[in-house]
């Protein structure tokens, strides 16, 4: 998806987000937000949102003098959301249909999401996420091909769903016993986004195949990542995707069997999708 209008003036507000999460004085205050509207004079209109957005944050964290600007508050989302994993466990020992409240938890999950234009009340969501229709629905198309994939690649999106998403691959793993799972993170902190560190702090990597894909965007920009992250990409027979970042970058994509789980927080997005802002997505690309 290339940038609308809409989108810069998203980007641009998201400075007084930044400035917000940082106790940032009046003064930076100021700088972060003509700093970014300055930029935007020049935004191409040929780069998705998350490529505008890896250089809007990265000049932010320059003058900020700060390298991950929302650290403290991914620690704040990573603690509320180890909260509620009991009650997420009990939910799905119950369960008569896990791999669906697997995914509609990690659905759930994708509501925390600090560039977001429409923010969602986390634990409001987990009360009504299990008796919420996918609005455009594939989820039996999706997990058709997970019960033939031999690989599967999760693309991970936001710190505090990705503890979310532990549950969801922990579950794939026990209906899928001879599936490999890979969970691919960003190469650099960006935004609230989950890098190796807290991928590893939540024990992914003694949980699947744990993979920095390079990417500094908030979103899995293919010609920005690794090789080693552009193979397994490339190979899997299905890239499970996580969020509107990892939706933006790759709609489209020169590859089949992308499945794209997100919460729709924008009207952008919505009109892409053809659905409204709030509802739950499960689409095969």
């Amino acid at each position: 998806m290339k940038i609308e209008e809409a989108c810069v003036e998203c980007i641009i507000n998201q400075s007084a987000k930044v400035a917000n999460a940082i106790d940032a004085d009046i003064k930076l205050t100021n700088t972060l937000t003509s700093t970014v509207r300055e930029l935007s004079h020049s935004f191409s209109y040929e780069n998705t949102p998350p490529e505008i957005a890896a250089n809007v944050y990265e000049k932010m964290a320059l003058l900020a003098n700060k390298k991950d600007l929302y650290d403290e508050v991914k620690r704040a989302s990573t603690q509320k959301a180890l909260s509620f994993v009991p009650l997420l466990k009990t939910k799905l020992a119950s369960s008569n249909d896990k791999l669906l409240t697997a995914t509609k938890i990690a659905v759930a999950g994708n509501v925390i999401d600090l560039a977001a234009e429409v923010e969602f009340d986390l634990e409001e969501e987990l009360e009504k996420i299990f008796h919420t229709d996918f609005s455009h629905d594939d989820f039996i198309l999706m997990q058709e091909l997970l019960a033939s994939a031999k690989e599967v690649v999760v693309l991970g999106d936001n710190v505090g769903e990705h503890i979310f998403d532990y549950l969801f691959i922990e579950t794939l793993q026990e209906l899928y016993p001879n599936s490999q799972f890979v969970y691919m993170v960003r190469g650099t902190p960006i935004i609230n986004d989950v890098t190796m560190q807290e991928a590893k702090e939540a024990g992914f990597d003694t949980l699947c195949h744990l993979v920095d894909s390079g990417v500094n965007t908030p979103g899995f920009t293919y010609t920005r990542a690794t090789l080693e992250a552009q193979e397994f990409f490339d190979r899997a027979d299905l890239v499970i995707s996580k969020g509107m970042g990892n939706y933006e970058c790759l709609t489209p994509s020169h590859r089949k069997n992308i499945c794209f789980l997100l919460k729709v927080k924008c009207n952008v997005v919505a009109s892409s999708l053809a659905q409204e802002v709030g509802d739950i997505i499960c689409k095969m690309n």
